[in-house]
């Protein structure tokens, strides 16, 4: 391999990004709510060796608007729950990352970092998280506790003006990755003794309260799992405004961003630079691996992928869009553009499959070639957890004496 090392990831969703996608001849509607069905896209991911895949997830139905719910029914509705999907897929794969999506809104800071770590310790060192606040008023309703900002059809035009909404959600965020941080180092790497000569399973003294008290809530600890493998699960955030930008700064070790051209993605890494010098984050000790996001339908015959998206708008009455860039076309003139972002210091992409499985099998079987070909990315797994494969150093225990 040349040059910096190229990381590819792929966010599976249903069917396919594309709202018309469970629509195809070669979709699978009836296999949307089975194990099997995402143990076969996640085991196709692994086959064309990507680092990982991310799991979306959401508390209440899709919805053809970001912001509130819709009454569609011509669109896939529903889903599993990523996390315990994450589980499951990780017993029957070995070397892919696996990041599913967690809200932090509803959720106890305290289970959703137990849950984490027990998906690091089955998958050996494969575990990741992304966090995501509950954006949606009505999703609140779910839980009866609280109430959230109810955003406008004005506001989703906007990021900024979303992420300004959202800001005190993103502040409570911050508290939720800070203590789940702090609970994956209550156990020090050695608190394990298991001695039965001895009777000692347990040291003691090397299991620490955590004692977190914040404004949304406090926890004592310690954890009730010991810590990952990781040390540290990969935590990984999506960005598209300042607030965002900057929540990735403080907590995240990898953000994946959103720009639509090779312009755009020199000016949003700016951005992410300014956030992490103004959080004083040192990234020689904390990486901030930057991914950039795009939407892909791919075909080798010219002209295919942009009919078949114009064929899926034509199903779904109206033509898709999204918060990433849409690319049509082939493998080889994508990996012609990864490349070109991969020199503003993008260090890798997270594609969404427009429709699965056509799109993803185009991913693994000719996009990954292609690149390998190029010299631009690996043709086969390495040893090592999944922070070692994108080149983040194992955390130090903040509790653990020095030395």
């Amino acid at each position: 391999m040349t040059g910096t090392p190229l990381h590819l990831a792929v966010a599976l969703d249903g069917a396919g990004w594309h709202p018309a996608a469970w629509r195809l001849p070669d979709a699978r509607p009836d296999a949307l709510f089975t194990a099997g069905y995402w143990a076969d896209q996640v085991k196709e991911a692994e086959r064309g060796l990507l680092d990982f895949v991310t799991l979306e997830d959401t508390l209440g139905l899709q919805s053809a608007a970001p912001h509130r719910p819709d009454s569609r029914t011509d669109q896939v509705r529903g889903s599993l729950d990523a996390a315990l999907v994450a589980a499951h897929v990780a017993l029957l794969t070995t070397h892919i990352g696996l990041i599913p999506t967690v809200n932090v809104t509803h959720t106890e800071p305290f289970h959703l970092a137990v849950g984490i770590a027990t998906l690091d310790h089955i998958s050996r060192g494969r575990a990741g998280w992304r966090p995501q606040i509950a954006a949606r008023a009505a999703d609140a309703a779910h839980f009866g506790r609280r109430t959230t900002p109810e955003l406008t059809d004005e506001d989703v035009r906007d990021p900024e003006l979303i992420a300004r909404r959202l800001r005190p959600l993103f502040a409570e965020a911050d508290d939720v990755v800070e203590v789940a941080r702090r609970l994956w180092d209550s156990w020090e790497d050695d608190a394990e003794i298991r001695d039965v000569a001895t009777g000692r399973f347990v040291d003691g003294g090397k299991l620490h309260h955590i004692d977190f008290e914040g404004p949304h809530f406090s926890v004592k600890g310690p954890s009730i799992v010991p810590r990952p493998p990781q040390g540290q699960p990969v935590v990984a955030s999506v960005a598209h405004a300042s607030t965002p930008y900057e929540f990735a700064a403080r907590g995240s070790d990898v953000v994946f961003v959103t720009p639509f051209d090779r312009a755009g993605a020199k000016g949003i890494l700016a951005q992410v630079d300014e956030a992490v010098e103004l959080a004083g984050r040192d990234v020689r000790e904390r990486p901030l691996r930057r991914f950039a996001d795009l939407v892909v339908f791919l075909d080798e015959e010219p002209g295919a992928a942009a009919r078949r998206k114009e064929h899926l708008d034509a199903l779904n009455g109206a033509a898709f869009t999204s918060d990433a860039l849409i690319f049509t076309g082939s493998a080889g003139e994508l990996a012609d553009l990864l490349l070109d972002w991969h020199g503003t210091g993008i260090e890798g992409f997270r594609l969404r499959p427009g429709a699965v499985p056509h799109d993803l099998r185009a991913i693994t079987r000719r996009l990954v070639p292609e690149l390998s070909r190029r010299g631009a990315f690996r043709t086969a797994y390495g040893p090592g957890t999944l922070r070692t494969r994108l080149g983040l150093p194992h955390p130090r225990n903040r509790y653990a004496p020095a030395g």
